[in-house]
């Protein structure tokens, strides 16, 4: 099932992250389960008080939306414990629905890889008439895969490397060739020859797998119990049970523990030349803890991946989660202007001129007949109180006031009560930096060609913004600079005499084009402004415009 992301633009403020949770809970309420709400940055202080006063979760954060593994691979995979037998793994691969097959410990974790070319040279080097085939197994895989009736087990589940003997030669000659071996190591083959069982019983071999099915007598079982040799009857012929016994080796002998896994959250961009050299072009998929959750191969990249977006609070490019592009935007809510975003398919874009997207998704809640639990209520009654400034700022409008007005009696909160609960936690600015203050609610905007970003902070008194004044001239320019703005502002809004004070950071040729009352170099005074989006954007574009035709 595809995840679908409902987030809200970079540097969220509070409309911005209430919309969001709030929208995932009306899609959930329509039957549409993938919904996850998500945040694309740091809450600010008066979002975080009032998801914890109102006991909501905060939305996921998902700091980019640069293709990842996560959004590519295959969950869907089949993974084998490290001590099964390869023959159980052969028919796994066999069975032709998997490439590689991942090998992983009794937590999941991954340990090494299973496929056809390196198990082949593996098999290739054992069964090298040359060299001694040597096999690492236990008692319980030897029974398991060759299907024997065991008699005598010892140590059933000690898994250790053993020379395999077949014993087709005469008796003298078999002598001679146990004689060269540790025979309390060696695996023996043989049929009914009591002569060579005997013998092996005596040496204390590891384990006598009589084959064809024939039993062994009762003296020389007694005799196997004493000296602690297993005994196995096979009900296959000596050639068969021979080459069976390679496959009761545990996959972990012959998995290949040099390929390494990838993590879901890699970049495409990085896993995809190591997918092109892997085995059958596909690797393992872990997550944090080194557990295996998947499979991600070639092809995966080149399909669509497994996230949708939704947008609300925004509708700009330059304002939306970075990587944006590479998915598929199903609908965007928002209340600004209708930036230059671009879609690959019709969607259903809700933009109205009110003064909160949390207004737009309160009445959505009314028009589809969805009743709002209290606490969904609550964030967007807190959600339209933030973005008007308890109603005050110049976008406010009829709407906001119904709204508000519904969503109060719902919820049993007092407007101004409330008001002044967010308007106290958004103006707490004790003890940040100036960095944290200023990316807190940041947008970027092109004009004329020209890039720029404005934020904003709320504050009870400006003073304290004053006092540090040349060290928030300092930070907006060493962004600036960083990123090659044309400029960047800070709006102080001050929720008390609903004025603001706008700090500016650019070239001197741009600010001597400012027609703002300016204060001192670089403050501006904006008396009846705290509306960036109403009443500052419209200013700032005709100036940055006009500068631009210079």
């Amino acid at each position: 099932m595809k995840k679908t992301y409902i987030i809200g633009h970079r540097n969220p403020d509070t409309d911005s992250i209430v919309s969001a949770a709030a929208y995932t809970a009306l899609k959930k309420a329509q039957g549409y389960s993938g919904c996850v709400a998500a945040r694309a940055g740091k809450p600010t202080p008066q979002t975080e008080y009032i998801f914890n006063r109102f006991k909501v979760p905060l939305p996921e954060f998902v700091s980019d939306l640069v293709p990842k593994v996560a959004y590519h691979y295959n969950p869907d995979i089949t993974t084998i414990g490290e001590e099964t037998s390869l023959w159980e793994a052969m028919e796994i691969l066999g069975s032709g629905t998997v490439r590689v097959l991942p090998v992983v410990d009794g937590e999941g974790k991954y340990r090494s890889l299973l496929h056809y070319s390196f198990l082949a040279q593996k098999v290739f080097k054992m069964i090298n008439p040359k060299q001694k085939t040597v096999i690492q197994t236990s008692i319980e895989l030897l029974s398991s895969v060759l299907h024997t009736q065991a008699l005598v087990v010892h140590n059933e589940k000690e898994i250790r490397k053993s020379p395999i003997i077949i014993a087709a030669a005469e008796f003298d000659t078999f002598q001679e060739h146990l004689g060269s071996h540790i025979p309390e190591n060696t695996i023996l083959i043989t049929g009914n020859r009591v002569d060579i069982q005997k013998y092996a019983i005596e040496c204390g071999v590891r384990a006598l797998i009589i084959t064809n099915g024939t039993m062994i007598d009762k003296d020389l079982r007694e005799k196997a119990e004493k000296r602690g040799v297993s005994v196995l009857i096979s009900p296959y012929d000596t050639a068969s049970t021979s080459l069976l016994i390679i496959y009761s080796m545990p996959v972990s002998s012959m998995a290949n523990d040099q390929v390494k896994p990838v993590n879901r959250s890699d970049t495409t961009r990085k896993i995809a030349p190591l997918l092109a050299l892997a085995p059958g072009k596909s690797l393992p998929v872990v997550d944090d803890d080194g557990r295996v959750v998947g499979i991600v191969s070639e092809g995966d990249l080149y399909r669509e991946p497994n996230i949708n977006v939704i947008l609300v609070d925004h509708n700009e490019q330059s304002q939306a989660v970075e990587g944006l592009d590479h998915y598929r935007i199903l609908e965007i809510i928002d209340h600004h202007r209708i930036g230059t975003l671009a879609t690959r398919d019709p969607i259903t874009f809700i933009n109205k001129p009110v003064g909160a997207t949390s207004t737009i998704i309160a009445g959505l809640f009314q028009e589809n007949r969805i009743p709002l639990s209290l606490e969904t209520a609550s964030i967007l009654l807190c959600g339209i109180l933030a973005d008007t400034l308890v109603l005050q700022s110049a976008t406010t409008t009829g709407d906001d006031r119904a709204q508000a007005e519904y969503l109060a009696n719902i919820t049993n909160l007092d407007i101004e009560a409330l008001g002044r609960d967010l308007l106290a936690a958004a103006s707490n600015i004790a003890g940040r930096s100036v960095e944290d203050l200023i990316k807190q609610d940041m947008k970027e905007y092109t004009e004329a060609g020209h890039t720029f970003t404005v934020s904003q902070i709320e504050v009870e008194d400006p003073h304290e913004i004053l006092s540090r004044k040349e060290e928030f001239i300092s930070a907006l320019e060493a962004y600036r600079q960083q990123r090659g703005y044309l400029l960047s502002a800070l709006m102080v809004t001050d929720i008390t005499e609903l004025s603001s004070l706008l700090l500016v950071a650019s070239d001197r040729e741009f600010e001597q084009t400012i027609s703002l009352p300016r204060m001192e170099n670089s403050l501006y005074m904006m008396r009846d402004v705290v509306s960036r989006k109403k009443q500052l954007m419209p200013i700032l574009s005709e100036i940055v415009e006009t500068y631009g035709e210079k």
